[in-house]
């Protein structure tokens, strides 16, 4: 009995007023995916008059014809690349240099640290103009592997930053102990320090790898074939001078939008999880 009534006393007006709150939220985050996918099944006349509406039959006509509009499976294809290469090379740069940073204490880490910070600092409209000037004098501009190497750049400090800061927290002793049973450095680094790097390799790839699939600003600046266009970036096709396709451009977004939700529905426990340790441990 008497833990009921701790129970009950810790369940008081606060804790009712903070869950009225995220449920409020919630229902705020999801009301316009939710009127996304209702106007998806809508045809172009029926979203003009009534957005808020039920459609008047379920058909997946819009569906198929925004597929093969949009060219689909190669969009996603060319997504699911970049974002997978991008995520993996910033991992294993990102670990190496925030290792090498940490460990090596002498002013030019210290140079180098401050100016990976000072980095995150500049907006990406700043390095728009320049960055398309140095893809043009390099040729990698409408190429996949140009792409990648500009997310590698402007992705890398902030991964830095977080591996820099749970970096500080693994013992040398292990890697010492390695070097001394014959270990060269970068064996230490990559047979006992990496795997103890799992918690914040989990939260950078998650970061990374959802922040890369959704964006649109770089693959617009730097992707002008329409075989290399990313998701994000073919539903263009669906936006007119006069007129814009709004029955397409829904179920363009839902198309969208469910890989990453089905990414997170799937490895929820371990976003959480890597999110919580990588916040720990940094």
């Amino acid at each position: 009995m008497k833990k009921q009534t701790t129970t009950k006393e810790k369940y008081g007006l606060g804790l009712f007023m903070i869950e009225i709150i995220l449920t409020l939220a919630a229902c705020f985050v999801v009301f316009p995916m939710l009127l996304i996918l209702i106007n998806s099944f809508k045809s172009n006349g029926e979203i003009l008059s009534d957005m808020l509406a039920l459609p008047t039959g379920l058909s997946f006509g819009n569906y198929r014809e925004a597929i093969a509009k949009m060219n689909f499976l190669l969009k996603f294809g060319n997504t699911v690349l970049v974002s997978v290469l991008s995520v993996a090379g910033i991992v294993l740069f990102a670990s190496m240099a925030a290792y090498k940073v940490t460990r090596v204490k002498n002013r030019i880490s210290n140079v180098i640290y401050y100016g990976i910070l000072f980095t995150m600092a500049i907006p990406f409209q700043v390095l728009m103009v320049p960055v398309v000037i140095v893809a043009r004098s390099l040729h990698i501009v409408n190429t996949l592997y140009g792409m990648i190497f500009m997310y590698w750049g402007f992705l890398l400090p902030m991964a830095v930053f977080l591996y820099c800061g749970f970096i500080k927290g693994v013992p040398k002793d292990l890697e010492e102990a390695a070097m001394i049973d014959g270990c060269g450095q970068f064996r230490a680094f990559f047979y006992v320090v990496f795997p103890i790097l799992k918690p914040i390799t989990a939260t950078v790839a998650i970061i990374n790898i959802l922040g890369v699939f959704n964006d649109f600003m770089l693959p617009l600046i730097m992707i002008n074939s329409e075989r290399l266009k990313t998701i994000q970036l073919s539903m263009s096709v669906f936006y007119g001078t006069y007129l814009n396709r709004w029955d397409l451009i829904m179920p363009a977004l839902v198309l969208s939008i469910l890989p990453a939700l089905v990414f997170f529905l799937l490895f929820q426990k371990q976003i959480i999880k890597g999110m919580a340790d990588g916040a720990v441990k940094g």
